[in-house]
C-alpha cells in the first residue's frame, strides 16, 4: 500500500512562515515589558513557537522541533504564572530564536547543522523551566533519534482518557503527488496508536486511539494540499480538519502550515543582518518603541490571508515591470507618431488619450506592488541596538518613527547595510557612556531617533542621537594626517562629509565594533549607487543628525528633458530645485576657481553641460540659454543648458550593464521616438566640472 507525498513542494511555504513566526518572536521579545508582560504577548510568543514545532516535526527537521518544545514548555509556564518572566529568560528566548533562525536557514541551504548548539540551547531552556537536564526527552535529542525528536509533539497531548479518530483523507486520481506522505504517518503516530484501515483511488481511512487533541491531529496535515478536506471524526461527529471552533475578534490564521485555531497572521520581516544572528548578552535597559503592535483581543478580526494576498516570486513582479516599462515606451511612441500625423483624426486623439491615461494608471498600479513599507528594514534595529548596548555598556532608547512610509523593494534590501553602520556608530562613537551623561546634565539613557518620511518626490531617512557630536579638530587632524587636503577655516559643511573618505575613522582603538575606516565610506558608495545622496549635521555636546535621501523607486521616475546642442538629455525631477535665465552681469569668473553665477545674492558653481560633454551648443552665450539649479552631493551648482523640453516619467534603463561605465551619466531611457537618452548624475556632473575648472587653471 502506497501513500507516497512529495513535501518537498511545500517546504518553501515552511521555511517562509517559519520566518515569519520567528521575526514576530523578536519583535515581541524586544519590547517585552519585563516587569509587567502582557499576556497577549506572552500567548503571541507560545502560539509562533508551538506552529514552528509541528510545521518541524511535519517537515522531520527534529533539532527544530527539539529546541521550540522546550522554548515553548518555557513560555507556557511563563504564561501561565507558574514561573516569573525574568531577563534570563527574554535573553534565552532570544538566543533560542537565533539557534532556530540558523537551524532554519541550514535546511534551506540542505547544509548540516552543529548538534552541540542545540545541545546547549535545549540545555539552558531546561534549567530556566526547572525541568532536569538529563530528561528523557534531552537525552532522546542528544543521541539525535529523529523518531524521538519527533514524539517530543505530542507532550501537549491532553492528559485525558485516550480517544478513537477517525480519520479519511481524501486524494486526487489525476494528481500522484497529492498522496499521504510517510511524515504525515510519522507525525500521527507520535501522538497515539494508528492503524490504517485501508485506501482506494479516492481516499485512505485510518484509526487513531490517542488522548491528542483534535487540533494537535489536525496539525499533521497542515501541508497536505487537499487539507481542507480532511475529515476527522471524533464521538461527536464528522468535521473537516480546517473547520474552527468559534472565537470572538480572532484574527483567522494566514497559509498553510499554521495551527487552525492558535495561529495568528504574523508580518514578514526581511531578513536578519549579521549582527542578529549573535547569541545575545544581558543587556542595559534598552527602551524599544514603536517596533511592533501585537494583535489585542479587541481588535476586529482580520480577513484570511488567502483572501487579500498571495505569495508571487520578485522575479516575475520584476518581469512584469519591466514588461509595463516596454509598454510606456510603445504608447510614448504612438502617440508621438499620431500626433505628428496632420491627418490624425480627433476621435483617434481622444482614443490615444485614454490609452495614455490607462497606461499611467497601470504604471502607477505595477509599481506599488514593488512598494513596501520601510519597517523592513527598520525592524531589525531594535536587536541589534539591544545587543550593540550591553557590549557597550550604555543604556539607549531607539524610536523609530514614520515605519510605514513606502519604499520601493529594491531600495529597502540595499540600504540595510548602510543604515546598519549609521546606528552603531551613533551608539559607539556618538552616545557618551552613562556616567558621562550624567556628568553634563544629560539623561544617563542616550537616545537614537530612526525616522523616514516622503519630502517632494523622495524618501528621506533620518538617524538622529543626542550624543557629544562630531569633533571638529579630531576630523580635521585625521585629514590632514592622510594627506587630504583641508584648512582650518573650513565651514563645518565641508569638513563633516571627510568622515565618508575611504579608510577614515577617528577611533583610537580598533574595535570589533568600529575603528577600520570602512563603515562611513559604505554608506556613501551604497547610498550613492541608488541614486540618493548623504547630508550630515552636528551640533557639539548636542549630538547629530544624518539625512539620506533616496528615490521613491529605482525603475521609473519623474525627469526633465534638457537640450544640449543636437542632443537630449534628462534630468531628475528630485534634483531640480529652480531653472532661470541669467543675466551676464550675474556671472563672474573667480581666478582658480571657474565660473559662478549670483543667484538671489548666493554665488554658485556655474558648469556647461557643453562643455563636459565636448559638444555644440545652440547657445553662444549664456544669457541665450537657460541656468538650471539642481542640488548635488557637493551643494547647489547652476547647469548651463540650451533648453528645457519638458517633463514626463521614464522609463530606467541600466546603461552599466548594457554597455559601460560612463562619467557624468548614471542611467540611459528610451524617449517617444525610439531614441535613446541619457540620465544625469548632477554630482558627478558637479564633480566634473571641478575638475574641468582645475585642468583650465593648470593650462
Amino acid at each position: 500500500m502506497s501513500f507516497d507525498m512529495d513535501m518537498s513542494q511545500f517546504q518553501q511555504v515552511f521555511f517562509e512562515e517559519s520566518a515569519e513566526h520567528l521575526a514576530s518572536m523578536e519583535s515581541i521579545l524586544l519590547g517585552m515589558d519585563i516587569d509587567n508582560p502582557n499576556p497577549e504577548d506572552m500567548n503571541a510568543l507560545f502560539r509562533a513557537a508551538h506552529s514552528i514545532k509541528g510545521s518541524s516535526a511535519t517537515f522531520g527537521f527534529p533539532d527544530m522541533t527539539a529546541v521550540t518544545h522546550d522554548l515553548e514548555t518555557l513560555l507556557d509556564r511563563v504564561r501561565k504564572n507558574e514561573i516569573p518572566l525574568t531577563t534570563d529568560i527574554v535573553d534565552a528566548s532570544l538566543e533560542a530564536r537565533d539557534i532556530l533562525n540558523t537551524q532554519l536557514r541550514a535546511h534551506q541551504g540542505g547544509q548540516a547543522v552543529d548538534p552541540a548548539a542545540v545541545t546547549a540551547i535545549c540545555t539552558r531552556v531546561k534549567a530556566l523551566t526547572g525541568q532536569p537536564v538529563d530528561d528523557a526527552a534531552g537525552k532522546k535529542m542528544t543521541a539525535g533519534e529523529k523518531e524521538s525528536a519527533l514524539a517530543d509533539v505530542k507532550t501537549n497531548a491532553s492528559t485525558g482518557e485516550p480517544v478513537v479518530y477517525q480519520i479519511t483523507v481524501p486524494f486526487k486520481a489525476d494528481d500522484p503527488k497529492k498522496k499521504l506522505g510517510p511524515e504525515v504517518l510519522k507525525y500521527l503516530r507520535t501522538l497515539g496508536e494508528l492503524e490504517v484501515l485501508g485506501r482506494d483511488e479516492e481516499r485512505a481511512s485510518l484509526r487513531l486511539t490517542s488522548a491528542a487533541s483534535r487540533d494537535e491531529i489536525c496539525e499533521a496535515f497542515s501541508f497536505h494540499p487537499s487539507a481542507d478536506l480532511v475529515i476527522i471524526e471524533p464521538p461527536e461527529g464528522a468535521k473537516p480538519c480546517k473547520e474552527k471552533k468559534p472565537r470572538k475578534k480572532k484574527a483567522v490564521p494566514t497559509g498553510s502550515g499554521r495551527d487552525p485555531e492558535i495561529s495568528q497572521p504574523i508580518q514578514t520581516a526581511p531578513e536578519p543582518s549579521k549582527d542578529q544572528e549573535t547569541s545575545p548578552v544581558v543587556a542595559m535597559p534598552v527602551e524599544i518603541q514603536e517596533t511592533r503592535t501585537p494583535p489585542r483581543p479587541e481588535q476586529k478580526a482580520a480577513a484570511p490571508a488567502a483572501e487579500t494576498s498571495i505569495r508571487v516570486s520578485v522575479d516575475k513582479v520584476d518581469l512584469l515591470i519591466n514588461l509595463v516599462g516596454e509598454l510606456v515606451i510603445t504608447q510614448s511612441m504612438l502617440s508621438q507618431t499620431a500626433t505628428a500625423e496632420s491627418l490624425v483624426s480627433e476621435h483617434l486623439y481622444d482614443r490615444l488619450l485614454q490609452l495614455e491615461r490607462n497606461t499611467r494608471e497601470l504604471q502607477e498600479t505595477v509599481m506599488s506592488i514593488r512598494m513596501l513599507p520601510v519597517s523592513f528594514a527598520f525592524n531589525r534595529f531594535p536587536r541589534l541596538v539591544r545587543d550593540l548596548a550591553g557590549k557597550l555598556g550604555k543604556q539607549v532608547d531607539l524610536k523609530m518613527v514614520g515605519a510605514e512610509t513606502e519604499l520601493d523593494r529594491g531600495v529597502i534590501e540595499k540600504i540595510a547595510d548602510p543604515l546598519n553602520h549609521l546606528i552603531r556608530n551613533s551608539i559607539d562613537h556618538g552616545l557618551e557612556m552613562p556616567d558621562e551623561r550624567i556628568a553634563v546634565g544629560k539623561d544617563p539613557k542616550g537616545t537614537v531617533i530612526l525616522s523616514a518620511f516622503h519630502q517632494g518626490g523622495s524618501v528621506v531617512i533620518m538617524v538622529q542621537d543626542d550624543g557629544k557630536g562630531l569633533n571638529r579638530d579630531r576630523i580635521l587632524a585625521k585629514a590632514k594626517e592622510k594627506g587630504i587636503p583641508v584648512s582650518d577655516n573650513m565651514p563645518d559643511s565641508e569638513v563633516w562629509p571627510l568622515i565618508f573618505a575611504p579608510g577614515f575613522s577617528t577611533a583610537a582603538v580598533v574595535t570589533d565594533v568600529s575603528g577600520r575606516g570602512v563603515g562611513m565610506d559604505v554608506v556613501r558608495k551604497n547610498i550613492e549607487s541608488l541614486g540618493g545622496r548623504v547630508e550630515i549635521s552636528s551640533e557639539a555636546g548636542k549630538g547629530s543628525t544624518i539625512t539620506i535621501r533616496l528615490p521613491l523607486t529605482l525603475a521609473i521616475m519623474d525627469g526633465m528633458s534638457i537640450g544640449v546642442g543636437d542632443q537630449v538629455y534628462i534630468v531628475p525631477i528630485t534634483a531640480i530645485a529652480e531653472s532661470i535665465r541669467p543675466s551676464l552681469k550675474d556671472i563672474k569668473t573667480v581666478v582658480g576657481q571657474g565660473r559662478v553665477v549670483n543667484v538671489r545674492g548666493e554665488y554658485l558653481p556655474l558648469i556647461a553641460v557643453h562643455e563636459i560633454f565636448n559638444i555644440r551648443a545652440h547657445s553662444t552665450s549664456f544669457d541665450d540659454g537657460i541656468l538650471m539649479i539642481v542640488e548635488t552631493d557637493h551643494g547647489r551648482v547652476a547647469m548651463f543648458v540650451d533648453e528645457l523640453l519638458g517633463q514626463h516619467q521614464v522609463v530606467i534603463k541600466n546603461i552599466e550593464s548594457n554597455y559601460r561605465k560612463v562619467q557624468g551619466i548614471s542611467a540611459a531611457t528610451i524617449m517617444g521616438d525610439g531614441s535613446v537618452s541619457m540620465i544625469l548624475d548632477v554630482s558627478e556632473m558637479a564633480r566634473l566640472g571641478k575638475l574641468g575648472a582645475g585642468i583650465q587653471r593648470a593650462a
